[in-house]
């Protein structure tokens, strides 16, 4: 089992100290088809009070175990927060974009910022697998139940989500590509048939995609003395007031707010 995976990106505010933890581990070879990471968040908030995680979600659908509260999460398509207080822990299975839709057989747009509960993709009932989560405590343990889980209910394997994957992984690190025609001649297919699939197996559209590893981006590189102007030219922004409205509208603060509030390194 390999765990510390690379920092996870889009983190908006991140609740820092000793209180808390995020432990990420990959899947086995067999399972690395469909699943990006298995992932675990451990919290004790009894002393310093209740925080708040906020971040930018991938293009991914998330399988949340949590005491009386599992379910399977859509694609979020604007900022994700997380109030943590007491005590607890949940466990998570990241699917890699486009992968959930063979265990789910619709459209996963339909799930596009919503949560619906696990009886109604994998068929079992949810409060016996979730007791079995919770009598587990190791990491490899979690992973070890995860994988027996699904390795029970695989689907075959698609050839589109290896299609899908190979053009997200592109977007995600080539800053030049900036448009859904970007993309559609990265793909070979009309512009069309591009948003019908993305909307179909991922459950967003390759605009979003595309905004979203862009902002991503931003967020990477982002300091107290960021230049705007040059970074909103640079990732395709005519103007800065553009910029500075797209920034808002996912992040919740302006360019130079959020600037201000990053801790000194």
């Amino acid at each position: 089992m390999k765990t510390d995976l690379n920092k996870p990106r889009g983190i908006i505010k991140s609740i820092t100290g000793e209180n808390w933890s995020l432990t990420r581990s990959a899947p086995s070879s067999g399972l690395s088809f469909f699943v990006e990471h298995y992932w675990s968040v451990r919290w004790d908030m009894r002393e310093v009070g209740p925080m708040v995680q906020e971040n930018l979600p991938h293009p991914s659908v998330h399988l949340v175990f949590e005491k009386e509260n599992t379910k399977i999460f859509g694609v979020v398509s604007g900022r994700f927060s997380q109030r943590l207080e007491g005590e607890g822990r949940v466990f998570g299975i990241k699917f890699k974009p486009g992968a959930f839709y063979p265990f789910y057989k619709r459209s996963v747009s339909g799930i596009t910022d919503k949560t619906i509960r696990m009886e109604e993709v994998f068929e079992t009932p949810t409060e016996p697998l979730e007791r079995e989560v919770f009598e587990l405590d190791s990491e490899s343990d979690l992973v070890q139940f995860a994988e027996n889980f699904l390795y029970e209910r695989l689907p075959e394997e698609d050839e589109t989500i290896t299609w899908i994957n190979e053009l997200t992984e592109k977007v995600a690190n080539d800053r030049s590509i900036l448009k859904v025609e970007d993309m559609v001649k990265l793909s070979g297919m009309n512009k069309r048939s591009l948003q019908r699939i993305f909307n179909q197996y991922v459950g967003v559209g390759p605009k979003w995609v595309i905004n979203r590893y862009r902002m991503f981006e931003i967020l990477d590189r982002i300091t107290k003395d960021t230049d705007w102007v040059e970074l909103a030219l640079e990732l395709g922004y005519f103007d800065q007031a553009h910029f500075i409205k797209d920034f808002k509208r996912m992040i919740g603060k302006s360019p130079e707010e959020y600037s201000k509030s990053i801790p000194e390194s």
